[in-house]
């Protein structure tokens, strides 16, 4: 079977004791049985190992720490969430609004303690919001990092964690989300005590025709009209195309540019790719097949 290895931190991959080099978010690969329990260690300089041991329980129930995908030509392998192996307690900030205590540490990961009277809430957040500001915004509370941005009830659920910059904080608060996707395309959304109230979708270029089956599918991804793509005998059909291709959560490339991969969730951590063909008349998408 071949076994992709990513990583979202560059980490030394070692398979039964054999160092095969780095892993990171390109892709390395090798072939490997699961019959023969090989045992890999991904380990990033400054955090601790993800282990485990790759066998028939691993393809079904991968450790919490690694998302496992299921291709046409084998496995995907990706670790994440690293802990540190500094375990000690770092307090980055700490301050009061609106009635509640927050306090922002690092203890092997980043996390967010807030306390009011609804209780004790501990927060697990990505590293890039190590050095975080805080704000009240209206009800809820507002959390800026890097490139990133979380708005949270005051009973500490999450209602809102995504990649973005905040433009207005208020009762209102006002982001743009980028989707990073051949077409540049960006949300600008709205929110008003953690509810989304308003979306706009701004595209920033065109597709090529290299890009045409990508663009195709990361537009009914994001809930935009795959009309503008289709040749006039698919356009009638634009409105089922949704349903076709299921709830998918993201699109991958492959060798050739007219078939694509979409992922789709099979349980927690593991994913199907399935894989699509489209045909092209005219400059449109005539045909849409699955492999």
């Amino acid at each position: 079977m071949r076994v992709i290895f990513l990583s979202e931190k560059r980490a030394a991959l070692t398979v039964s004791g054999l160092y095969l080099g780095l892993a990171d978010g390109f892709e390395r690969s090798v072939e490997l049985d699961p019959a023969e329990k090989h045992f890999i260690e991904l380990k990033p300089e400054g955090f601790h190992a993800v282990r485990f041991r790759l066998d028939d329980d691993f393809l079904t129930a991968p450790p919490p720490q690694v998302d496992l995908y299921f291709t046409r030509s084998g496995i995907a392998v990706y670790c994440r969430r690293f802990l540190r192996q500094d375990a000690s307690l770092h307090v980055i900030r700490q301050e009061r609004l609106s009635g509640t205590r927050f306090t922002l540490f690092v203890q092997g990961r980043v996390e967010l303690s807030m306390e009011n009277e609804t209780g004790l809430h501990l927060i697990d957040l990505p590293d890039e919001f190590e050095q975080a500001a805080l704000s009240a915004v209206g009800q809820c509370f507002l959390l800026e990092g890097e490139g990133c941005f979380c708005i949270l009830a005051r009973d500490g659920t999450v209602c809102v964690r995504s990649e973005g910059t905040v433009s207005e904080r208020g009762e209102i608060v006002a982001a743009e989300v980028p989707f990073h996707d051949s077409m540049g395309h960006t949300a600008l959304c709205r929110w008003e005590q953690g509810e989304l109230v308003s979306s706009a979708i701004r595209t920033a270029r065109e597709p090529t025709e290299a890009t045409y089956a990508l663009a195709l599918f990361e537009s009914v991804l994001i809930g935009l009209d795959g009309a503008p793509f289709l040749s006039d005998a698919l356009k009638e059909k634009a409105g089922a195309l949704g349903e076709f291709l299921g709830d998918f959560s993201s699109v991958v490339l492959t060798e050739k540019p007219n078939e694509i991969g979409l992922v789709y969730a099979r349980k927690k951590n593991v994913f199907d790719v399935r894989y699509f063909r489209i045909s092209t008349e005219n400059g449109k998408v005539a045909n849409i097949e699955e492999i």
